[in-house]
């Protein structure tokens, strides 16, 4: 079974809000370019390829904090992530309350993994919900 990866990411180039499958580096580098100065969402991808894991790269204008873009994420998700056959969906940069909490039903209904880093994580679990 080959594992596929959703992951969320600011990146120099590419279209925005459109889900690109990628399966190796070149064409990793050639569609998004260089990683934006405190982004990590090529980093994660280039982990994701590296492990031999199948990636769809969504590009987003600023990792974490864009919500408009991680809500027609999350929409394209609700209305077509099944077809997909994912295995996780890796939100890097993002500890917000409403987009993870936007995944998480999803997630539970198709016994996907969601990704997080450590302060992203934390940054969840400590944040006030009032």
């Amino acid at each position: 079974m080959k594992y596929r990866i959703f992951l969320f990411g600011e990146a120099e180039k590419g279209e925005m809000c459109t889900p690109f499958r990628l399966d190796n580096l070149i064409d990793l580098a050639e569609r998004f370019g260089n990683p934006p100065q405190n982004s990590i969402g090529i980093d994660y991808a280039i982990q994701t390829l590296l492990y031999e894991r199948e990636l769809i790269f969504y590009r987003v204008s600023e990792e974490g904090f864009s919500h408009k873009d991680y809500s027609r994420g999350v929409n394209l998700l609700q209305n077509h992530g099944k077809k997909l056959n994912l295995s996780a969906i890796c939100l890097p940069g993002v500890g917000d309350h409403k987009i993870i909490e936007s995944l998480l039903p999803f997630c539970k209904a198709n016994k996907i993994l969601l990704i997080l880093s450590e302060r992203d994580l934390y940054d969840y679990l400590t944040a006030s919900k009032y």
